[in-house]
C-alpha cells in the first residue's frame, strides 16, 4: 500500500464550533484588560465593541449582557492581535506600545487609528497584518 493511498484527500469542510456564551464573557473581561494595557479609553473600547460607552462601562463592572455574533467576532479579533503581538514581540510592553504607534503599512496611522473606524473589518484588517508579519500564512 502506498502512501497516497492512506491521505484522504477528499477536502472536509472546516466548521469551527461557536462561541459560547461564556467563552465571551471571559474573552470580554479578557478585552477589558487588554484594553487597558493599551492604553484606551471608555470611549475607544466602546467603537471597537461596536457598543454605547454606557453599555461597555455597565459590562466593564461586571454586568456582561448577551454577546451577539458581531461581538463575538470582534472579541475574538482582538484575542488574536494580541497573541500576533506576544509572538512578534519578547518584551509585551512593546507590543503593547506598538498598537497607538504610526506604522507605514497603514498609511502612518496607527494600528488603533485604523479600528477605531468602527468597522469589524478594520479590526481584520490589523490582525491579517499581523499574522502576515509572524508568518501565520
Amino acid at each position: 500500500m502506498s502512501l497516497v493511498t492512506l491521505v484522504d484527500t477528499e477536502p472536509k469542510a472546516f466548521a469551527a464550533e461557536p462561541i459560547s456564551d461564556e467563552e465571551a464573557a471571559a474573552m470580554f473581561r479578557a478585552a477589558v484588560n487588554l484594553l487597558k494595557l493599551w492604553g484606551v479609553t471608555d470611549e475607544e473600547a466602546a467603537v471597537l465593541l461596536d457598543m454605547p460607552v454606557r453599555s461597555y462601562r455597565r459590562w466593564k463592572a461586571g454586568e456582561i449582557g448577551r454577546v451577539d455574533r458581531d461581538g463575538r467576532a470582534r472579541l475574538s479579533n482582538l484575542m488574536g492581535i494580541h497573541k500576533a503581538l506576544r509572538l512578534i514581540f519578547q518584551e509585551p510592553q512593546r507590543g503593547y506600545a506598538w498598537i497607538k504607534a504610526a506604522n507605514t503599512a497603514f498609511g502612518g496611522r496607527s494600528a488603533l487609528q485604523v479600528m477605531l473606524g468602527g468597522e469589524l473589518t478594520d479590526l481584520m484588517r490589523v490582525r491579517r497584518y499581523l499574522d502576515a508579519e509572524r508568518g501565520a500564512w
